[in-house]
């Protein structure tokens, strides 16, 4: 792999244990010109530990724009390092400007990846994550609080987020009002020595958290389990035989197959073979 000297390294730091961070990343750090990060006096904590010193420049949503233009001569002939206060930027961070910028001005633009929460969270849920879908914070709002969790009541795929200490409980109560009976868990401390996961139903979640099992202080990622498709199972493909025609004539059969998928959730397989013996009736 060919080495730059300049350019936009986006480098993942711990989400707790400082032993999480790889030696390319503590090495990409240390030969940096510059780190943005998101608050210095967060990150200096973590450069203190690592024993390395480096001027830092904060930037967030709202100053992202100028921190760019302050910026953009030095991306090209120095070494610019982008993280976050914990795991991989951009996960609901800023820098997709700053990215954005990067690539389409050509310039040298990579990613040392390492911690980000939701895949711990992910792994240690106990529901099955080989489809997920990552839908950001919870929101404020109770508008868009129940578009959020119509999304997640009406996806075949596990739902993984982030939710402030605050809006837990609303959170999970949207859950029960809309008679989601799903496998839900929580996650908290993950990779520290309180590392704290409840697993369960919104019954046995609430009940855990009443009984103080996990402390309600900063975020939480929470995982929820994707519907059943267990009864679309026998649906007669033969009912979707004009539309899948029309999505033939517009989309390959790989596209067509996923699509029919989402729409009625049925195993792929099973439409692929329905998909491939119609169009060769056809033909």
């Amino acid at each position: 792999m060919k080495k730059n000297s300049s350019g936009l390294f986006i480098v993942a730091t711990p989400i707790g244990n400082l032993k999480d961070i790889s030696e390319r990343a503590k090495e990409t750090i240390f030969e940096a010109d510059l780190v943005i990060c998101e608050n210095p006096k967060h990150s200096l904590k973590l450069l203190n530990k690592l024993g390395i010193k480096k001027k830092l420049l904060s930037l967030h949503d709202y100053n992202e724009t100028l921190v760019i233009n302050k910026i953009s001569k030095e991306l090209s002939n120095k070494k610019i390092v982008l993280i976050s206060d914990a795991g991989s930027p951009l996960i609901s961070d800023p820098g997709f400007k700053l990215v954005k910028y990067c690539i389409e001005n050509n310039i040298y633009t990579t990613s040392i990846p390492g911690s980000c929460s939701i895949i711990p969270a992910l792994q240690l849920s106990g529901i099955p994550i080989n489809e997920f879908s990552y839908l950001g914070f919870f929101p404020k709002s109770k508008n868009k609080m129940k578009l959020f969790i119509n999304e997640i009541k009406n996806s075949i795929r596990t739902s993984v987020f982030f939710v402030s200490s605050n809006k837990l409980i609303d959170c999970l109560n949207f859950i029960q009002s809309e008679d989601l009976v799903r496998t839900i868990s929580i996650s908290k401390e993950l990779t520290k020595i309180n590392e704290n996961v409840l697993r369960g139903s919104y019954e046995q979640i609430i009940s855990q958290i009443t009984n103080q099992q996990i402390l309600m202080k900063g975020e939480f990622v929470v995982v929820v389990e994707g519907k059943s498709i267990k009864k679309t199972k026998n649906i007669n493909l033969s009912i979707y035989n004009d539309t899948i025609t029309v999505l033939l004539s517009k989309f390959s059969l790989t596209e067509v197959v996923e699509i029919v998928h989402k729409l009625i959730g049925i195993n792929k397989n099973k439409i692929y073979k329905w998909v491939l013996k119609l169009k060769k009736y056809q033909n």
